[in-house]
């Protein structure tokens, strides 16, 4: 892990919200100065660098003096109101002494998922870094709702890696990267430095959240590193308590990376990949597996279910018998006519739709193959 971090030149770093704020003291200023001086020295070797900043809530609570335990979602807006200001000076006071702007940038879900969106904030993240400045990106919690938001900023910072073509993302968590199994509650869990690809086996080892004042856990982690490394971005997780985290990975402290599979995706793709919330999922059998994997479309006659509503040109799940998600794709069909035509053969569709229908649900050129695509086909051959 030695000087890791000097082969990559678009870095996102994402801070958890109780490495940033403490419930009594308020911001970790001391802490969060020292990140500042290692993200200024990357910035100096010529490196972009930006960063996904949780804390908003929590530092509006502590400043409105709200009581400990859960917040209504109005409080909870409220509290992003207030600390989201507060935060934003303090970047621009650390960043600003060492003559660099501080960007804010709040997105909701729907920026990232909406294609027009998604490419009007890329745009101004890019403008931001091309200008020198230091984007500062959060979920825009004043307006976001418990049903449409990210949920965690872990599944936020992955997106925006992918958005702005980022080689490299950090989650700086209160964990210092991902175990055989959950630390506090198997002593004989096993650190795991490497992880080449995201296998179900991988996804096994997430546990729940370790923090209180964090709405993540180790189960967003390997969801965000799922996006982030099947877009062709690397993910490293560690501990960020230390003083000069960046600093640390440098020199070989305990961490977890994740390799990218493959080479970058278009743009396109990583739009498609990358969507946090599909209205529906296509269940698709082996033969239908193998032919994804071939490189072809995915037919009407290879899908033996059909959940969710959606529209035609929505993003859809596709998966195996079991759910295990193999892929994502634009759809062609609208779920109704989805359903009538699911398991038809090509000249059968036609008729069953009362018009000239397109072959594919989802066209080769619309998908997005995942990882676990090619071990759904390995048990396949294996079971024949």
């Amino acid at each position: 892990m030695s000087n890791f971090l000097s082969g990559h030149n678009r870095i996102v770093i994402k801070i958890g919200s109780s490495l940033l704020i403490d419930r009594e003291r308020g911001v970790k200023r001391t802490w969060l100065e020292s990140l500042g001086e290692d993200i200024v020295r990357l910035k100096e070797e010529g490196r972009q660098v930006m960063i996904v900043s949780s804390g908003a809530i929590a530092m509006g609570r502590k400043l409105l003096k709200m009581p400990r335990g859960p917040l209504k979602l109005e409080d909870s807006q409220a509290s992003a109101a207030v600390g989201q200001i507060a935060l934003s000076r303090i970047y621009s006071e650390i960043f600003g002494r060492q003559g660099y702007e501080v960007g804010q940038v709040l997105l909701t879900i729907g920026d990232t998922e909406e294609r027009r969106r998604y490419l009007n904030a890329r745009a101004t993240i890019m403008t931001l870094l091309d200008l020198g400045a230091v984007p500062v990106i959060n979920e825009n919690d004043t307006v976001a709702t418990n049903e449409i938001r990210y949920g965690d900023n872990d599944r936020l910072a992955a997106r925006v890696a992918t958005m702005v073509d980022a080689d490299l993302l950090v989650l700086l968590s209160d964990v210092d990267g991902l175990y055989t199994a959950p630390p506090l509650e198997d002593p004989n869990a096993e650190h795991v430095p490497l992880v080449e690809t995201i296998t179900p086996a991988i996804e096994k080892m997430a546990g729940a959240a370790g923090s209180e004042l964090s709405r993540g856990g180790m189960k967003t982690k390997i969801d965000a590193g799922k996006i982030a490394t099947e877009s062709g971005t690397a993910m490293i997780i560690t501990a960020g308590q230390r003083l000069y985290p960046l600093s640390a990975i440098e020199k070989g402290e305990r961490a977890t990376l994740f390799q990218a599979s493959g080479t970058p995706r278009s743009a396109r793709k990583r739009w498609i990949a990358g969507h946090l919330n599909p209205p529906g999922r296509l269940g698709v059998d082996d033969g239908a597996l193998k032919a994804l994997r071939e490189g072809k479309s995915l037919l009407p006659a290879g899908i033996v279910s059909v959940e969710g509503e959606f529209s035609r040109g929505d993003p859809v799940l596709i998966t195996r018998y079991d759910g295990m998600e193999v892929g994502r794709g634009i759809v062609a069909y609208d779920s109704e006519d989805a359903v009538r035509i699911a398991g038809l053969r090509s000249s059968a569709v036609n008729e069953a739709l009362g018009y000239e229908a397109r072959a594919a649900m989802v066209h080769r050129d619309d998908l997005v193959l995942a990882v676990a695509l090619e071990v759904a086909c390995q048990e396949a051959d294996a079971a024949e």
